[in-house]
């Protein structure tokens, strides 16, 4: 009975380390290889992430000029299907000529009094009038005929803090009449969401920054996100917005 407490009481014998069973060790050329894989992996999801890259624009411009092809062309194309003309694209050519057609009538005396007949019967609708007037402002602000409702000029103002800027563009001018003397502003639309929707801002005209862009160039620049953006703005010379327009 002895024997058996001092068996039992007796602490549990530790493993000797060295019964354990041992790793190899790494060799050289297993660290070789691992160095040449993170390489390799490193160098393969570069050139992958350039590819992408490179065919992205490729695509969006492929994917757009497509769709716009067939949106056009489904102007036309389902009176040729009726005639048994099944020819792709001839739709698209016909819309078109048929575009440059309606321009050259428009820019007559004739073309310009029928659209302004037309226009006058669709401002009286009670509905459709918001619409057209929309519809007209921004094809107005693009059209390359620069009138009175077009954008007139690219501006940079301080926005919403000093220190900060924000792209606009500059669509008219009005006099604020104060008892110590008038002031003018000029109204400055600010895409924000994107290029037809944002804010109106009536700033002083000796505020605005007037650089040396483009409306083109503006309008691509609120379109790709600022990544069009030139690395030197210069202010040009201001030029009185009342004999511009008068011009």
């Amino acid at each position: 009975m002895a024997e058996d407490k001092e068996s039992t009481s007796s602490p549990l014998t530790q493993p000797d380390p060295e019964d354990f069973p041992k790793s190899p060790p790494s060799s050289p050329n297993s660290s070789t290889r691992k160095a040449c894989y993170a390489v390799l992996q490193s160098w393969v999801s570069k050139k992958f992430m350039t590819g992408c890259m490179v065919l992205f624009p490729v695509a969006v411009t492929f994917f757009i000029t497509w769709w716009f092809i067939q949106f056009v062309d489904g102007f036309f194309s389902p009176l040729y299907a009726r005639l048994g003309i099944n020819i792709f694209g001839l739709g698209f050519v016909t819309s078109l000529i048929f575009m440059f057609l309606v321009g050259v009538f428009a820019s007559s005396w004739m073309g310009a009094t029928v659209f302004s007949l037309g226009e006058w019967f669709i401002k009286r609708m009670p509905f459709m009038k918001h619409i057209y007037s929309a519809s007209k402002q921004i094809s107005a602000a693009i059209s390359p005929d620069q009138n009175t409702t077009a954008f007139k000029e690219v501006a940079i103002i301080r926005h919403p803090r000093i220190g900060e800027y924000a792209f606009g563009f500059i669509t008219s001018s009005v006099i604020l009449q104060r008892d110590d003397g008038d002031e003018e502003l000029c109204s400055v639309y600010v895409p924000t969401n994107h290029l037809y929707i944002g804010d109106i801002f009536l700033v002083n005209s000796k505020e605005i920054i007037r650089p040396n862009l483009s409306i083109r160039e503006g309008i691509e620049i609120i379109i790709s996100v600022g990544m069009t953006m030139p690395q030197v703005i210069s202010p040009i010379e201001r030029i009185p917005l009342n004999r511009m327009v008068s011009v």
